[in-house]
């Protein structure tokens, strides 16, 4: 059996790739705020374990408890293969940034950066020394490479989790069991995400249009597109450890 861990698995991008992944040979633990029904549903059709664990990413000190609950889930005699999936993420604040406000700030790089790191780092910790793959996927962003006018804390959030993945991937090298991650920038998406850069004002995100353009010239990525590539991307050959990608191109 195959166990993935799934953060924000309840919409969008993350019940993307948990829908891709659905097979009786898998056990999702999704986790998230709320629950996706469709996602439940699907999963009994199939004949796929699914756990759901309602967490707030914002809650940062709690992490190593979730992590605990998470690896209650997993008996070590019955994994072939472990793997997480840090997906889950926020934009706001929007807006230049002396017009932030400071909870805001602090509370995105909470949710964006700081807990997956804490989330990767147990997820090493608990499987250390476990004879199987495992593998880790963070969702990254071309903002991380790019600076826009208005999303500095994205764009800063996002260039972290490509530093951390690569200082990861190093940092495995010498380990006989090693943690394989990699950090992946997965396209503009169809998801809650664009309907908020969409809603945000000229003053506060000067590339507004652009992404309303996008939407109305239908050239966002559905999300069960991009979890299809994601899902293929975790289980490939291919499958870098320490690498950033972009996989724009593969669509």
């Amino acid at each position: 059996m195959n166990y993935i861990i799934i953060t924000g698995a309840s919409k969008g991008l993350g019940e993307g790739i948990a829908l891709e992944l659905l097979h009786e040979s898998h056990h999702l633990i999704c986790i998230s705020r709320g629950k996706s029904e469709k996602l439940e549903k699907l999963a009994a059709a199939k004949n796929c374990p699914i756990t759901f664990i309602s967490f707030d990413f914002g809650v940062t000190q709690d992490i190593p408890e979730l992590a605990g609950m998470i690896f209650e889930q997993i008996p070590l005699d019955k994994a072939s293969g472990v793997y997480l999936v840090n997906n889950a993420g926020v934009l706001h604040p929007v807006g230049r940034a002396e017009d932030c406000s400071p909870w805001e700030m602090e509370q995105h790089m909470r949710i964006n950066l700081v807990a997956p790191m804490l989330l990767t780092s147990a997820f090493i910790r608990h499987t250390n020394g476990w004879k199987m793959e495992k593998r880790v996927i963070n969702i990254s962003s071309g903002a991380a490479q790019n600076p826009y006018h208005g999303w500095s804390s994205y764009s800063t959030s996002k260039a972290g989790i490509d530093m951390f993945t690569r200082c990861i991937g190093t940092e495995q090298e010498d380990q006989e069991y090693p943690v394989e991650i990699m950090a992946v920038a997965p396209g503009i998406i169809d998801t809650e995400m664009q309907e908020a850069i969409r809603a945000t004002t000229e003053e506060q995100f000067i590339h507004r249009q652009k992404f309303v353009e996008l939407k109305e010239s239908g050239q966002l990525v559905p999300p069960r597109v991009a979890g299809k590539h994601l899902a293929k991307l975790l289980f490939s050959s291919e499958f870098s450890n320490g690498g950033i990608i972009d996989i724009r191109d593969s669509y």
